[in-house]
């Protein structure tokens, strides 16, 4: 089958970079065609770079799709002295891919730093279930059940700190409480969840 004349694989280096740069322009003023011939050139190498940083492909898949969002938004932002499209365009995937380890991170200090001993969780924030992953899968109904069923206070607190990957003084200043209100609710809404799962896991 006969290659396109803008087949990344049959360019030279530099007609890489100057199609690369052109479709650029091109989304800049709103091109959806070339928005989509760009995301078949950089789609799959993205999608590595984002795997390999993450090792998880829901996520990865996440991540590249949110900087082709961007892509479409800040596409006038780019500047060719300043590199390639395909250099800049891994660069916004790469610092999507460290937030997202990052907030994994924050996951597991704040369960370190606010788990009552007794919850079920080791000194490296990992949850001991004694289940195998099909169990945990069949469990998060209940959990998230459970959470719901909290008090606002609780439920607001947990959720910034476990889905929204906030710290403890981040959910503080958000929340404007004091820090220590921030750590006795998340604590409190800890324990009660074990309370409340205790009876139905």
């Amino acid at each position: 089958m006969m290659r396109s004349p803008e087949s990344a694989e049959s360019q030279t280096p530099g007609e890489r970079d100057e199609t690369d740069a052109r479709l650029l322009r091109q989304i800049a003023d709103g091109d959806r065609d070339a928005f989509a011939r760009l995301y078949d050139r950089f789609s799959g190498p993205l999608y590595g770079a984002a795997l390999q940083i993450l090792r998880d492909s829901a996520e990865a898949q996440d991540v590249v799709h949110d900087a082709f969002v961007a892509l479409w938004e800040k596409a006038g932002s780019f500047e060719v002295t300043r590199g390639s499209a395909f250099a800049w365009t891994v660069t916004l995937v790469r610092n999507r891919a460290i937030d997202r380890v990052r907030m994994r991170r924050r996951r597991a200090e704040l369960l370190a730093e606010s788990a009552p001993e007794d919850l079920g969780y080791d000194r490296d924030g990992a949850v001991s279930t004694g289940g195998d992953t099909a169990i945990l899968a069949d469990n998060a109904r209940l959990v998230r059940a459970a959470v719901a069923a909290l008090p606002a206070e609780q439920k607001r607190a947990l959720q910034l700190a476990f889905f929204g990957g906030f710290t403890q003084e981040e959910i503080a200043t958000k929340l404007r409480e004091p820090l220590g209100t921030v750590k006795a609710r998340i604590r409190r809404g800890l324990m009660k969840l074990r309370d409340t799962l205790a009876t139905q896991l």
